[in-house]
């Protein structure tokens, strides 16, 4: 299959942002480009541990932050970039005195292969919580004794854990997953959420995508970090596509999502158990948090990370 490439310009402020409504608008997955996150990775790094900045990486990056979305080449390119240009301008209305950059539009195509390498470029280690370590499988990493490692190729599927609301979902789970736990992750994507539920001691886990695609990656990606004698996936639509009343049921969606699923979803969370949902915008969490607390859950907590939210939601008993 080829793809339309559609990119925005914007700044480190905006990128997640646009990123959200390239995704919103039909993207499959989208891929930042920012200078300042490699210096964020580099200048956080322990000393001590594994190098992971390429003297010529920043040199080949842009000046520009430049944030990318991958469209089906069915899609009407003049209709597809006209929707984008309105979705930018009412961004921009909407966050007064953020700068966002130029938000200038460019298009461009790639075929399969291109998109597979295209995620390799950025791609460096990385934490998600406290003692996940994220690797792509194309790299060598030295852990520390606690560390948890994630190996993924996110392939076609997206999800490769650097966006902000993942980094929510884990951490979230960290604190919420127990030994032995059942866990459900709606939205899998290469199915990093559910391999960190396994990490954190789940005794099963669950891993549903509507995506065809996404299902066979996160199958590939679990296999190849030994966990699928913990973890299942299936192909499906949200709640359709589980089976099983868990302890924790995660969904790292996007806000119109989680509202719908406040209420039904609690038919599939043990009482006293947990609902971690993100892929929440800053401006929607008040909306999501009337949606869970009008569904009946005891209590909710909420975390943020640059323009993102995400929540812990408790199941009463």
């Amino acid at each position: 299959m080829d793809w339309i490439e559609l990119t925005v310009l914007t700044t480190t402020a905006g990128s997640e942002l646009v990123s959200q409504q390239l995704i919103e608008a039909g993207s499959a997955g989208t891929m930042i480009q920012d200078r300042q996150d490699v210096m964020d990775y580099q200048n956080s790094r322990p000393e001590g541990r594994w190098d992971i900045l390429d003297e010529k990486l920043l040199e080949n990056m842009p000046t520009q932050v430049q944030v990318t979305g991958y469209y089906p080449k069915d899609f009407q390119a003049a209709d597809l970039v006209e929707q984008v240009r309105r979705r930018m301008e009412d961004l921009r209305a909407r966050t007064p005195g953020m700068d966002l950059g130029t938000l200038e539009i460019r298009t461009g195509s790639l075929d399969d292969e291109d998109w597979a390498q295209s995620w390799k470029k950025d791609f460096t280690p990385f934490r998600l919580g406290e003692h996940l370590l994220v690797k792509p499988t194309w790299c060598q990493v030295q852990a520390e004794p606690e560390d948890r490692v994630i190996e993924i190729d996110p392939g076609m599927a997206f999800g490769t854990g650097t966006h902000e609301t993942t980094a929510l979902c884990a951490a979230l789970m960290e604190q919420s997953v127990r030994p032995g736990d059942r866990v459900t992750d709606l939205g899998t994507g290469t199915g990093i959420l559910a391999m960190a539920a396994a990490l954190c001691g789940a005794g099963s886990v669950l891993a549903t995508d509507i995506d065809p695609v996404a299902v066979k990656v996160a199958a590939e990606n679990i296999a190849r970090n030994h966990l699928d004698g913990v973890i299942r996936t299936r192909q499906g639509d949200l709640l359709q596509a589980v089976d099983q009343v868990a302890d924790v049921v995660v969904a790292n969606i996007i806000a119109d999502v989680v509202c719908q699923l406040a209420a039904p979803v609690r038919n599939y969370i043990k009482p006293g158990g947990y609902f971690i949902c993100s892929g929440i915008a800053r401006e929607r969490q008040e909306q999501v948090r009337q949606a869970l607390e009008a569904a009946g859950y005891a209590s909710i907590e909420v975390r943020e990370k640059g323009e993102w939210a995400a929540m812990r939601a408790k199941r009463s008993l």
